[in-house]
């Protein structure tokens, strides 16, 4: 049994020893989403801040922060964050790409592995609608 609604509606699920689990799925927000994305571009210029003064050794923190910048720059374009499927359909077309070109960028090998990485982390956060209320600079 495989019940799913999008909208805000009721999400069963089967489990593995035939029990039926409900859960409330909840709709989307696309403020909170802004305001969550505008957050993380605020925290990785922060983060590529420190980096960029420790030096050689925090290369790839800087790296990290930038591809964080990156995408989550992308994903707040004008429209994007309104509705869940321009979103699911940016972070797609973002997967699809071969390689990714920004500014400051130490290792192009390892920043395009870690955009990778994030955008997936955004789809994650995508599907099942959760963590966009957490604001907080360190996640």
């Amino acid at each position: 049994m495989a019940e799913r609604r999008v909208g805000g509606a009721l999400n069963r699920c089967e489990t593995k020893f035939g029990g039926v689990v409900e859960k409330i799925v909840k709709d989307w927000n696309g403020e909170v989403v802004r305001r969550w994305l505008e957050s993380r571009i605020a925290a990785a210029r922060s983060d590529q801040v420190v980096a960029e003064r420790g030096g050689r050794a925090l290369q790839d923190d800087c790296d990290k922060a930038t591809a964080e910048e990156m995408v989550c720059s992308l994903m707040s374009r004008k429209g994007v964050p309104d509705s869940h499927a321009a979103f699911a359909g940016a972070l797609a077309a973002l997967l699809e790409r071969d390689e990714f070109i920004w500014r400051g960028v130490y290792d192009d090998t390892r920043f395009d592995r870690h955009v990778r990485a994030y955008a997936k982390k955004l789809v994650k956060m995508a599907k099942t609608n959760t963590g966009f209320e957490n604001v907080s600079h360190y996640q």
